[in-house]
């Protein structure tokens, strides 16, 4: 067998297999979603996050909306968000939403939101308001609101969750022993606990993690059990891709049989529902997660 150099291991190493190919995104459906959203001067993590299925979600008409700006306050290593201070705190956000959200015809809206660290509330108030004119206008649609780290300020917790919202969702991000590499400002206790009292309120809850960042299926494991001892009902796992030269490297590209082998354990585990998959990311398939 011929040994490949060491830079061409590392080379191979980072370049895209073939399934994480995705599709352009083409067609009038895809059009008209990025048409309301422009005319509503809504932001969507599906473009501030660099997302592989905006096609594919686009084209099927549902896209997840971003609130509070599209500038978060915190600087993790992984996101393609721009950080800094944000310059605007939008009372019309919560109408422009709901009303494109009808326009949509969307049946299950996702929301999600950057971090607000330098408010008060951490957003709170304009995230239930922003629930409470969805349910307001479209009664019939379901939500799920993607919440960000309230550091532990969990008044703003409940205020955040307790607008109607199906579905509660905070994504843990990776394993335990690369968060300060990964999530600097975060810690893995706080996120768990926000899940757990988010159960304890009464939500579905839902949470996500990526690999490909350097961690071990042990770690992985470990995640799974911490999640579903402090409540967690859904797991979304995803393969980490570099979104600038400026963000953390690839460790590694996942293979699909892995990624099967994690969906695998975690519903041995007890969680009801895990999407694991090279393309998935949280609000991926979000619909079937209710």
């Amino acid at each position: 067998m011929i040994e490949l150099p060491i830079a061409e291991k590392v080379e191979s190493r980072r370049r895209k297999p073939d399934w994480l190919r995705v599709k352009l995104p083409i067609g009038e459906d895809f059009k008209r979603v990025r048409h309301l959203v422009d005319s509503y001067n809504l932001h969507t993590i599906c473009q501030s996050g660099n997302c592989p299925n905006m096609g594919e979600c686009w084209g099927a008409g549902t896209a997840t909306f971003m609130i509070l700006g599209n500038t978060c306050t915190r600087s993790c290593s992984f996101c393609a968000v721009k950080t800094g201070r944000p310059p605007e705190y939008d009372t019309d956000e919560p109408r422009r939403v709901a009303e494109a959200i009808i326009l949509m015809q969307v049946k299950h809206a996702v929301i999600t939101s950057v971090n607000r660290d330098e408010l008060k509330d951490r957003g709170a108030e304009i995230w239930y308001q922003t629930v409470r004119s969805v349910k307001e206008l479209s009664p019939d649609t379901t939500i799920e609101t993607l919440i960000p780290d309230v550091k532990a300020n969990w008044e703003a917790l409940e205020r955040m969750i307790s607008g109607g919202q199906e579905v509660v969702s905070h994504n843990m991000e990776t394993v335990e022993n690369l968060y300060r590499k990964v999530r600097p400002q975060a810690r893995y206790s706080r996120s768990l606990e926000q899940i757990r009292r988010t159960k304890d309120y009464g939500k579905r809850t839902k949470s996500g993690i990526m690999v490909g960042l350097g961690e071990t299926d042990e770690a992985v494991f470990k995640t799974m059990d911490d999640l579903k001892e402090h409540g967690c009902d859904v797991l979304t796992i995803g393969q980490y891709l570099q979104p600038t030269k400026m963000h953390l490297e690839v460790a590694s590209f996942v293979h699909p049989d892995k990624f099967a082998e994690y969906r695998e354990v975690g519903l041995a585990k007890g969680f009801d529902f895990v999407e694991s998959g090279p393309l998935v990311r949280s609000s991926y398939h979000a619909e079937r997660h209710l």
